[in-house]
């Protein structure tokens, strides 16, 4: 899932493009932080963000696109150490998910304050959950422990996020069997 780091010149049609992705993301933001979804127009946004509108068209279809893509590179981040912890006790991953909660605090809980926290349950399901090749049993596993992951995930922000990520991998140890 780690993709290739690599030097793009600005003046690529590459490097323009993340440009424009950038400062949409970074527009986005910033006016999500003041304002609920529903009233961030395309219009101020791409104003926001000194872009064409249809350079977010060309991007995006939706405002939550948007989200749903800073999500997918923050996710990739925590991928990337759930993988290389394979095989390691699901504490201990829950440890590091929380880990990576807690290192990008302030866009989870944005998320969170503007009740978008449900757009991490697709991201878990389809990183934890049940993929269609799967026999039954490894299906309805997976899916108990991704869906458990999310409960916990949103129990978690619905207190505050007041827990390191020790603490709550201790709550989930003493609930494994």
């Amino acid at each position: 899932m780690r993709r290739n780091s690599k030097k793009v010149s600005p003046m690529s049609n590459e490097g323009r493009n993340a440009y424009v992705i950038k400062h949409l993301t970074d527009a986005f933001l910033s006016l999500l932080a003041e304002k609920p979804l529903e009233d961030i127009s395309i219009s101020e946004l791409v104003d926001t963000a000194g872009v064409g509108r249809a350079s977010f068209y060309r991007n995006y279809e939706r405002k939550e696109d948007i989200l749903r893509s800073h999500l997918d590179t923050l996710f990739r981040e925590w991928t990337d150490e759930w993988e290389e912890k394979d095989g390691a006790p699901l504490s201990e991953q829950v440890c590091t998910m929380i880990a990576h909660f807690e290192k990008h605090r302030s866009f989870y809980q944005l998320l969170n304050e503007r009740g978008l926290i449900y757009m991490l349950k697709d991201a878990i399901i389809g990183i934890c959950g049940p993929k269609p090749e799967y026999e039954k049993t490894q299906a309805y596993a997976t899916a108990f422990v991704a869906y458990s992951l999310y409960g916990w995930i949103d129990v978690w922000f619905q207190r505050g996020m007041l827990e390191t990520a020790d603490e709550i991998a201790e709550l989930f140890k003493a609930q494994e069997l």
